[in-house]
């Protein structure tokens, strides 16, 4: 028997339908398709007349050369990502909320996170012109200090990090609002008491403002570890080649390699299930910590 409770909620549960329905055709089904990784698999004889082989496939990728290193660029890249995620928007929203002139606020907090908007298309074309060892503005500007032109996405000493500060050009202002929401939050008598005691702009910050602010940044912090082994697949595939790959192959770069280059669609998949299995655990683990340190639930 239908409840006057479930007949008003129901306008809610075909609302969410539509998605529901679009997760399970594009997340859901394509899941079966995992059962290449175990299979070597041929496209002509399709899943259920491909040779299974087991393990096989992991233990060809394992016996490769590159495999570890490329875990380990992914593994670099990714935390590099996560810590500059990290400071560079709380130092940014500490800064913009000592700003007094709303206008000039407003206009600098539009500014900074307008690349967010950008496609890594769009920005790799920017970012390969201005980074240009010939006739980039950086190292134009480089030349007049006396320093020598710098191959910045051509050198595997410097690949990683003008990875890792491009994308925290795009990204930080976005992800600045966040804090700057939270510290709307902290309650401003407590910086008026600070003011009383003879506290200086430094000892609020550091004894009122990063406490107040620190749930949010616990949590923020942990629910980053579900992306460790993401080190942005469209940002690295933009701007790498084959010099860099050393320093710059990530675990999706070599999933599209693997899989639409070269037609070894058993081994990509081994690849991504294992990056997806490894994920995974790493997600528990975030929620967990999430849940014990700033008490964040989804259920």
């Amino acid at each position: 028997m239908i409840t006057a409770k479930r007949l008003r909620e129901l306008p809610l549960h075909l609302m969410i339908l539509p998605g529901a329905v679009i997760v399970f055709i594009y997340h859901y089904i394509p899941l079966g398709g995992l059962v290449m990784a175990f299979q070597k698999y041929i496209p002509a004889k399709g899943i259920f007349g491909s040779e299974w082989v087991g393990l096989r496939n992991f233990t060809y990728i394992f016996s490769l050369p590159s495999t570890m290193e490329v875990f380990w660029n992914t593994l670099f890249i990714a935390m590099m990502k996560i810590v500059a995620g990290l400071v560079a928007p709380i130092v940014t929203a500490l800064l913009l909320n000592e700003i007094g002139k709303a206008a000039f606020k407003r206009t600098v907090q539009t500014l900074i996170y307008l690349p967010h908007f950008l496609s890594w298309t769009i920005l790799a074309g920017i970012l390969i012109d201005i980074l240009s060892p010939g006739q980039g503005i950086v190292n134009q500007v480089l030349g007049l200090a006396g320093i020598e032109p710098i191959f910045f996405l051509g050198d595997n000493n410097w690949f990683p990090y003008t990875i890792v500060i491009s994308n925290e050009w795009k990204e930080f202002g976005f992800s600045t609002i966040i804090y700057l929401a939270a510290l709307s939050g902290v309650d401003p008598s407590l910086y008026e008491s600070a003011v009383i005691d003879g506290a200086g702009k430094w000892r609020q910050t550091w004894h009122i403002t990063l406490p107040g602010i620190r749930p949010v940044i616990i949590l923020l912090m942990t629910l980053s570890l579900g992306q460790i082994l993401n080190a942005g697949f469209e940002q690295v595939f933009n701007l790498y080649s084959p010099y860099v790959y050393e320093s710059g192959d990530i675990i999706d770069t070599m999933v599209y390699r693997m899989g639409l280059e070269n037609a070894q669609y058993s081994l990509a998949t081994a690849v991504g299930l294992l990056k997806s299995v490894v994920s995974l655990a790493m997600i528990s683990v975030s929620y967990l910590l999430a849940y014990r340190l700033a008490n964040y639930r989804i259920f």
